[in-house]
């Protein structure tokens, strides 16, 4: 045994319930436990002393036998096996017994027929629906153990399956789990009869790899189990694998802590007055939101100012006599609207920002938050418009138009010798350039809305169209015919004639020069950008990666983006996507998901010129350099900055990805664990360096490398299909080989299972266990890296990762839905305050 590598030990040689004493091959059979109703220990030592007293030629094999399943049932005592004890649960624990089975009655009311229920209604009735065939094997096992030969049940027999299922005791639903396995009742557990029960829980819980390797699976359980080679396995051995999965196999390493961190960390949990919380709150939200709060307190006294100064500049104006602070309003408006429309430019010229990043204006600007502030100076727009239109078409276009010819003459003369109509107003260039700025901007405003953009409003053909990206895309565009129209909008405005005191075009001239060289530079530059793809794959979950060659000027860092143009697919349109290949890499890659109109149609140009994987290689379709079709031609531009490209600031990492959102921080793995390896490299270099020394010159071994200021990097992938593993298969394979400092750690989560604890998920979850234990690979992802099932606990990750990391100071990077977005930005307030770790919160935007 201690020759085997660590990875091919028997697992089962250690558990501590496992008979080691040999025997006859004749035994003495086992009582059947009867487990039902919480009677579990009292039976167990029923069956225990019936076989001690038994003599025989197999007396020595039966004690060995149930001495390994007293001992199962003793190791419930300790306190790892508390856990595994709340398993195997039939009904979710967020349910609430009582309202349960009244739901579950108002169900039967409403399948039962003439009083039964039928046994294909019975996982509907149960709650059980997505999981139908599981629901029907409960169904036959409770019928099994009632003698009952009917595929109908009463409300009675309803209830007694129920109480069954929802029973407190892990006995119980232990003996429903094994009457489930054991089909012909003789209290032994067959290698078949496993393959069956691993095939229904795969299929329930959507693991189509999993279903296709039952066979080994339920051979690898048999082997681990029945060492005897007996063909079967009892129930205590059953328990004891539940019972013992979580201690003997660590998936990923230990989030331990000392003492002296958690003292330090509950520091901040001591009683303390409201006045000292709301206080602490208060200074806790400045610390975080300082940036932004002074840049938008200066934007909006810049609003305030410049609508002051037109406000009472007008006020000198004769016109005022007539028009009154309607057109004040609408002066002062139109201040704040020049103002906004050349600086809503500025947070969209990316090579600009990209550029301000890499100097020492981040200490003080927020540049994640440049979509953001986008969006902040749009909606300063509409208020912007509804001031300066609205006063003029509803107010003092009214007054100047009802004004007595005298009062005209007197105050009004800058509108003509001629009183005009309010026809005249509103047909004029100010008027129709006016009215044409505000149709374009609402198109252009409703469909950057995420219920247009991400098609979140379904409509019928053809006005679908006005929905999605490429509308977005299209109806942003419309800025050009817009700034042209306010240019001329300004130059005609009625109480002005100086060109001096005609300031629109001043606003505008320095950022439209800005935004149009930015176009020109992304044109000329992705023209000499020229890329070569090299490997082209689709995989499961509808994604295509692309990998392609380096430019030799294209320099990165870990956690930017770039924009890709696909001819083919569209002339016009640039997509945003994460580069996912490390700035040491000699290629570039990225993954694009199916979510849109134009990532559908990429897709589709790229499938036609793929062919089948061979060899076993995954992805459904491929391409490289040896393909016979010529693969459509592809413009890249870039890099551009990202908030987690400062990930080198932090001490620690949390990189948090779910589904497609891992991809911007794959390349800070890679990243890292290049610096790793190169750590290491030096490491090896100094050690057989050491000591040497030149006498004569006093020369000394070459200095160490500058250490890597990030310590630990813990990345949490949640992802709703099984396929999603192959995207990135093979860093996590490199991480669990390579990284030999424990730098990283990684987490993959699978929603799509049921959680841990559920019994539909029990057997996936043993056969992860023994799998992971022999060969070192985990059945669900396929590689090294364990995959836990339902979604992460954010609280308790926050919670060990201040714990360990007392002091520290932790980036937070998440990409993905907003949802999620605001509970981890929530958790890293919460937790700032109570401790002495720092959680930094930062999310992608595109």
């Amino acid at each position: 045994m201690r020759g085997l590598p660590k990875h091919e030990r028997r697992w089962s040689d250690t558990l501590p319930g496992k008979p080691m004493i040999a025997g006859s091959s004749s035994a003495i059979e086992l009582k059947r436990f009867s487990w039902s109703h919480g009677h579990g220990s009292r039976s167990m030592y029923s069956a225990v002393t019936s076989v001690h007293n038994a003599g025989g030629p197999g007396a020595g094999f039966d004690s060995a036998l149930a001495a390994g399943a007293q001992r199962a049932q003793l190791y419930r005592t300790q306190s790892g096996a508390q856990k595994a004890l709340q398993g195997l649960r039939f009904i979710s624990t967020k349910t609430n017994g009582v309202d349960a089975w009244n739901e579950v009655q108002s169900c039967f009311d409403k399948l039962a027929k003439y009083g039964f229920l039928d046994r294909s209604d019975f996982a509907q009735c149960i709650g059980m629906k997505d999981s139908k065939g599981f629901a029907l094997e409960v169904f036959d096992a409770l019928s099994r153990r009632r003698k009952l030969k009917r595929d109908k049940i009463s409300r009675d027999e309803l209830h007694e399956f129920w109480s069954q299922i929802a029973d407190e005791s892990f006995d119980s639903r232990l003996q429903v789990f094994f009457d489930m396995v054991d089909k012909n009742e003789d209290g032994r557990i067959t290698e078949e009869e496993v393959k069956e029960i691993i095939m229904l829980s795969a299929s329930a819980n959507k693991l189509s790899r999993v279903n296709e390797k039952a066979e080994e699976y339920a051979s690898l359980i048999m082997e681990e189990l029945d060492s005897e080679r007996l063909g079967y396995i009892e129930l205590w051995q059953l328990e004891t694998l539940l019972l013992q999965k979580d201690t003997y196999l660590n998936y990923s390493q230990a989030l331990s802590y000392t003492s002296q961190a958690l003292s330090e960390n509950l520091a901040g949990l001591r009683k303390r007055s409201p006045i000292q919380r709301m206080s602490t709150k208060l200074l806790h939200y400045l610390q975080e939101n300082w940036k932004r709060i002074w840049v938008i307190s200066l934007w909006i006294l810049i609003m305030a100012g410049l609508f002051l100064w037109k406000f009472f500049q007008y006020k000198q104006k004769s016109a005022f006599q007539v028009m009154g602070y309607c057109l004040l309003t609408a002066k002062g408006g139109a201040e704040t609207l020049k103002f906004n429309m050349a600086l809503i430019l500025l947070p969209v010229c990316r090579n600009i920002i990209t550029w301000l990043r890499s100097t020492k204006l981040p200490l003080f600007l927020p540049f994640e938050d440049n979509i953001n502030f986008h969006k902040t100076i749009a909606g300063g727009i509409v208020v912007g418009i509804i001031l300066h239109a609205g006063n003029h078409l509803a107010c003092d276009f009214p007054r100047l138009v009802n004004a007595p010819r005298s009062r005209y003459e007197k105050y009004l003369i800058d509108f003509g010798e001629n009183k005009p109509t309010y026809l005249d107003l509103v047909r004029g260039v100010e008027g129709v350039t006016g009215i044409l700025m505000v149709i374009l901007m609402m198109i252009a405003f409703i469909l950057a809305t995420s219920w247009f953009r991400r098609s979140v409003i379904k409509l019928p053909k053809p006005f679908d169209r006005i929905t999605g990206f490429n509308a977005f895309w299209y109806s942003h565009h419309l800025f050009v015919i817009v700034y042209i129209l306010l240019i001329v909008h300004g130059t005609c405005i009625y109480l002005v004639h100086k060109w001096y005191l005609k300031t629109t075009w001043m606003y505008l001239a320095v950022p439209i020069c800005l935004y149009a060289g930015e176009r020109i530079l992304r044109f000329f530059r992705s023209r000499f950008y020229a890329v070569q793809l090299l490997k082209v794959a689709i995989y499961p979950g509808n994604v295509l990666t692309l990998q392609m060659s380096k430019p030799p000027q294209f320099r990165y860092k870990s956690g930017q983006y770039m924009l890709v143009q696909c001819p083919a697919v569209s002339p016009f349109e640039w997509h945003p996507f994460s580069i996912t290949s490390a700035p040491g890499d000699n290629f570039l890659s990225i993954h694009i998901r199916q979510l849109g109109d134009w990532t559908r149609e990429l897709k589709r140009v790229f499938s036609e010129a793929c062919e089948a994987p061979k060899d076993g290689k995954s992805g459904l379709l491929r391409a490289d350099e040896s393909t016979n079709k010529s693969l459509p031609k592809l413009l890249i531009d870039g890099p551009y900055g990202a908030p987690a490209q400062d990930y080198r600031k932090y001490d620690v990492l949390l990189l948090v990805g779910l589904g497609i959102g891992a991809t911007p921080f794959i390349s800070i793995l890679k990243d890292l664990l290049n610096e790793v390896i190169k750590m290491n490299e030096q490491d090896s270099v100094s050690d057989f360096k050491v000591g040497i020394t030149d006498s004569s010159s006093n020369r000394i071994s070459p200095k160490r490398r500058k250490p890597l200021k990030t310590t630990n990097a813990y990345f949490y992938w949640v992802t709703r299909e099984q396929g999603s593993f192959d995207w990135f298969h093979g860093i996590m394979n490199e991480v669990d080989e390579q990284d030999q400092r424990g730098v990283i750690e990684m987490h993959n989560y699978l929603t799509s299972v049921y959680e841990e604890g559920d019994v539909r998920s029990a057997l996936i979850t043993m056969v992860q266990t023994l799998n992971h234990a022999k060969n070192g690979v985990d059945v669900v992802s396929g590689t090294r890296v364990r995959t836990h099932f339902g979604r992460p606990n954010w609280k308790k990750v926050f919670s060990k990762t201040a714990t360990k990391h007392a002091n520290a100071r932790i980036g937070v990077f998440y990409c993905g839905a907003p949802v999620l977005a605001k509970e981890l930005s929530r958790l890293c307030s919460e937790f700032n305050q109570k401790g002495s770790t720092k959680f930094e919160f930062h999310k992608e935007h595109y």
